[in-house]
Parts: C-alpha cells; sequence; structure tokens
C-alpha cells in the first residue's frame, strides 16, 4: 500500500503542483477574474485528485484481490490528499517567490475595492482594518502555507469519502 500511496501521491502533488505553478507564473501580470482563477484551481484539484480513485481501485484489485475496506480505502484516499497538498503549498510558495506576487495586499486591495462600490462609511473602515490585518498576517510564511492548505484539502477529503465509500467492497465479486 505505501508504494501505491507514494506512486499516486506523487502523480497528485505533480498535476497540482504543476497546474497552479504553471498558470501562476503566466498569469500573474494578468491575472485572470477570480472566477475563472477559482475554476482553473478547482478544475485542477479535480484533475489531481482523480489519482484517489485509481489508487484505491488499483489496491483493491491487484493487491487486496478485489475487496476493500471503507476505512482503508479512506485512508490511502487521505494519505494521497496530503502528499497533494505538500506540493500544492510547495508551488504556490515558489510561484510568489519566482513572480514576486504580493498576494496578501493584491487580495486585501480587492477586499477594500468591493467595500467602496456598495458599503457605507463604516463598512469600509471595517472592511479596511480586516484588509490590512490579513495583509499582516499573509506575510507570515507558516499562516499563509496554512491558509494554503485550506484550499486544497477539503477537496480531498470529499473525493477521499466519495471514493472510499464508492470503491470499498466486503467480498470478491
Amino acid at each position: 500500500m505505501i508504494a501505491i500511496l507514494i506512486r499516486y501521491g506523487l502523480a497528485s502533488g505533480l498535476i497540482i503542483g504543476s497546474i497552479l505553478f504553471g498558470t501562476t507564473v503566466a498569469f500573474h501580470e494578468a491575472i485572470p477574474s477570480p472566477a475563472v482563477g477559482m475554476a482553473i484551481g478547482y478544475s485542477g484539484m479535480l484533475l489531481a485528485f482523480s489519482m484517489i480513485v485509481l489508487a484505491i481501485r488499483q489496491h483493491r484489485d491487484v493487491t487486496l484481490g478485489g475487496v476493500i475496506g471503507f476505512w482503508p480505502a479512506l485512508g490511502l484516499g487521505l494519505g494521497i490528499t496530503l502528499i497533494a497538498t505538500l506540493f500544492y503549498v510547495l508551488a504556490w510558495e515558489a510561484a510568489l517567490s519566482v513572480t514576486g506576487m504580493d498576494f496578501g495586499a493584491e487580495y486585501a486591495g480587492a477586499m477594500v475595492a468591493d467595500a467602496v462600490q456598495g458599503g457605507d462609511a463604516a463598512t469600509i473602515a471595517r472592511v479596511k482594518a480586516e484588509a490590512a490585518q490579513f495583509a499582516a498576517d499573509y506575510a507570515r510564511p507558516l499562516w499563509r502555507m496554512g491558509v494554503t492548505a485550506t484550499e486544497i484539502l477539503p477537496v480531498g477529503l470529499l473525493v477521499s469519502l466519495v471514493a472510499a465509500g464508492w470503491l470499498s467492497r466486503r467480498r470478491a465479486r
């Protein structure tokens, strides 16, 4: 199981890491709308996490003779999720380093711009304070890495749960 975990975890990590790094470096000067960025990001995550389905199926059919319980299947899926998350976080950090992008400040600026368009003075002041705090927090690498990990972990958890439920079998067919 360890060999399958490592093989498919690395494949998943390389897929999502390449997509994240490649699109960030390619588009850092002309960032598409947030909706486009999210569509690319979450599509890449689903593509990368398709490795979870393939890994559980291979482990069940080849290694275990067609039988795998829910919990071992979930464990394999979560292991792949953790490896892919590590690649995702490292790819984001590398992309920020290569491009020199200050994502925290850019995001904080977008928060304020959105508030200015439709808010009253009190709301704008509150959002400015929240944006300044976000930018300061995002400048801290460990906090930024944690935030980055929370983007991909829920997707991996969901795919792992669905795949484990779908592919688990108590008896060989």
